[in-house]
């Protein structure tokens, strides 16, 4: 386990805090012991803490290099808890990238991915679950994302960890007291035991309520991946740009016209949708249509749900059949399009135990029908929750927690059993502070902050 600990490394690191490219500023961020010393033989000034100094930044072989702000954030108050100077030049890749290179002549080492972030969080500066949230906030495809995000980055999340993890607390030091007795002893008053018991219950509810919000969180952040397939010339491509809303799928109505996978991403009320199009699948000897076949299938394995769409006119059993053939253990929606051209015998729907939606993706008609459909089945509910952002890791460590928390109740309540019941209330403990950060190991922490760019 990494312990937290100021000034961990001695180590000062250098990186371009902005994107690469042209633009009008780029951010050079410097963070370490040597980081003062660096930007004043950079700037060739006394740098002030919090002060925009106007100045000239020179290289190593002091020539003169541009003219821009630098600013000196002294620890323990700043991003990373470290001594920081962020150095403000034109945008441009010539510019920055000479900048970078003197700070490293001067004694600083690159950045490694969201190393910043990872000083921040071992200084104490924010928990895991607040740097997680500055990825999330950067990565955000929708602006209920973004919000929730922000939640988690202000620290919503973490405080209501907290508060249960308060609530554990003081429920372990009640039941552990009976401890200190030997069991034959213990004799429980029942109001004692009723005041306990809804204390218990609480702790449930509680982390029941988050787990819903967490799952909201996740859903915003990671979206909805769905993949469009079905037999050729059903209007899958033709869905596909209905959704975007521009053509980004070529339509004719030649078979097989689609022969790789395309993706395209979507926003339905916040919620981020993942689509992809597929080749039509049927029997054939055309060797690059039957690769685009095997990369369907290869798409619907990986997706949360497919959406099978086949013409109005054909069976609707051979259908269902085929989707549930190909989605094997996943959700399902079979598109019966091209309602325009239905007569009513074709739009019978009766004992169906699937989701089926007749629409005309020439029309409109339906569409909407469908967009509430794909919500449903994600799991979304806006006025539920998602007032935080949350990842797959949170959701298992409050599942983990849940089992625990089931246990120590069980022990308690109908056994009797004070130590298993004081233990499991450890476990349960030990499983939300995987969340903030309190308990993380070295492995889990490399995972997470690997995956944020470089100079966050």
């Amino acid at each position: 386990m990494l312990k937290k600990s100021k000034n961990y490394s001695e180590d000062t690191i250098a990186a371009i805090a902005t994107p690469q490219g042209t633009g009008s500023v780029s951010i050079i961020r410097i963070s370490g012991i040597n980081a003062l010393g660096i930007g004043e033989r950079i700037t060739g000034k006394k740098l002030k803490p919090r002060f925009a100094h106007n100045c000239d930044f020179k290289t190593a072989e002091g020539n003169a290099l541009d003219n821009g702000l630098a600013i000196f954030f002294p620890n323990p108050k700043s991003f990373t808890g470290e001594d920081v100077v962020e150095l403000q030049c034109h945008g441009g890749i010539i510019v920055s990238e000479a900048l970078l290179q003197t700070s490293y002549a001067y004694g600083a080492r690159p950045a490694d991915p969201g190393e910043f972030s990872l000083r921040a969080f071992l200084n104490d500066k924010l928990d895991l679950s607040q740097a997680e949230a500055i990825a999330d906030l950067i990565n955000s495809s929708s602006i209920d994302a973004a919000r929730s995000a922000f939640r988690s980055l202000e620290g919503i999340f973490s405080q209501k960890i907290n508060r249960l993890q308060d609530k554990l607390t003081n429920l372990r030091v009640l039941i552990e007291a009976f401890l200190d007795f030997p069991e034959d002893e213990i004799d429980i008053e029942e109001k004692e035991r009723i005041s306990l018991s809804e204390k218990f219950y609480s702790i449930v509810s509680d982390i029941d309520y988050l787990l819903e919000e967490s799952k909201q969180g996740v859903i915003l952040n990671i979206g909805l991946d769905i993949v469009i397939a079905g037999p050729p010339n059903a209007g899958k491509s033709s869905l596909m740009n209905r959704l975007a809303g521009y053509d980004t799928a070529i339509v004719t109505e030649t078979p097989g016209t689609t022969r790789d996978i395309l993706k395209e991403k979507i926003i339905i009320d916040g919620l981020p949708i993942n689509i992809v199009d597929t080749a039509g699948i049927r029997t054939t000897e055309d060797p690059i249509e039957k690769e685009g076949i095997i990369r369907a299938s290869k798409a619907i394995s990986r997706a949360d749900l497919l959406v099978w769409v086949c013409d109005i006119r054909s069976s609707l059993d051979e259908n269902i059949n085929e989707a549930n053939r190909l989605a094997r253990d996943k959700n399902f929606l079979v598109i019966r399009n091209k309602l325009d051209l239905a007569n009513e015998s074709t739009k019978d729907l009766s004992s169906r135990d699937k989701a089926v939606i007749c629409l005309s993706v020439h029309t409109g008609e339906g569409i909407d029908l469908f967009l509430n459909e794909l919500k449903t089945v994600s799991g979304y509910a806006p006025n539920l929750g998602g007032t935080f952002s949350a990842r797959s890791r949170h959701l298992d460590s409050l599942s983990k927690s849940r089992k625990y928390l089931n246990q120590a109740s069980e022990s308690f309540i109908k056994n009797n059993a004070f130590e298993l019941a004081a233990e499991d209330l450890r476990m349960v403990q030990k499983s939300l502070s995987e969340i903030t950060g309190e308990l993380t190991s070295d492995d889990l922490l490399g995972e997470i902050f690997s995956s944020f760019c470089i100079g966050k």
